[in-house]
């Protein structure tokens, strides 16, 4: 019974040492994470308002600025794309964008597209992101994600950032109930579950 008891405690004592160690490294930040989360913070209320007033969600919008960015608004592509959301001359023309370089325009005039391509594609979050990268022409060509590398390594990129709902219910009246990875619930009748990476 004392061997029973012994081993049984020093079991105990492993996975408690176990589990203070695994509890210790979860709240520590690797630097990329430290950056990513400080630039989100600075321009967290310009995401918000634009996700607000594009229903884009805000974990989208951030998805994409990290992944065509990294959060630098000063940021110039080889191809010409400026500044948060990596928009061309062109489109940031059509969108009324001034200043590329402005973040609360270009995240703006960003969203405002990415809300676009959601809409032309039905909420298929990996065909906008896809159409938001390589243009909608290549989109409808192949009728998915076109297979140039750039383009699914980008898509790939995005959705792991966005990442899908912890949680989602369907309600009466077809509203849903949807439970996201920082605990917020979130209730909508926009179809969340065709945003949702696949």
């Amino acid at each position: 019974m004392t061997n029973a008891r012994s081993r049984w405690l020093s079991g105990f004592i492993v996975v408690g040492v176990m589990l203070t160690a695994t509890s210790a490294g979860a709240g520590m930040h690797r630097p990329a994470e430290e950056t990513a989360l400080r630039n989100h913070r600075v321009y967290a209320r310009d995401i918000a308002d634009a996700s607000a007033r594009y229903a884009v969600p805000e974990r989208l919008v951030w998805a994409v600025i990290q992944v065509e960015s990294g959060f630098d608004h000063r940021a110039v592509s080889p191809r010409g794309a400026r500044g948060l959301m990596q928009l061309m001359p062109q489109t940031a023309a059509i969108l009324g964008v001034r200043d590329c370089f402005n973040p609360r325009q270009n995240i703006d005039g960003g969203t405002r597209h990415l809300q676009a391509m959601l809409v032309r594609f039905r909420y298929d979050v990996r065909l906008a992101v896809a159409a938001y990268n390589a243009g909608e022409k290549p989109v409808l060509v192949y009728r998915g994600v076109p297979p140039y590398r750039e383009t699914r390594e980008y898509v790939a990129q995005v959705l792991s950032l966005y990442q899908t709902p912890v949680e989602s219910q369907l309600l009466p009246g077809g509203v849903q109930r949807i439970v996201q990875a920082n605990g917020t619930v979130l209730y909508t009748n926009v179809p969340l579950g065709r945003i949702a990476a696949r």
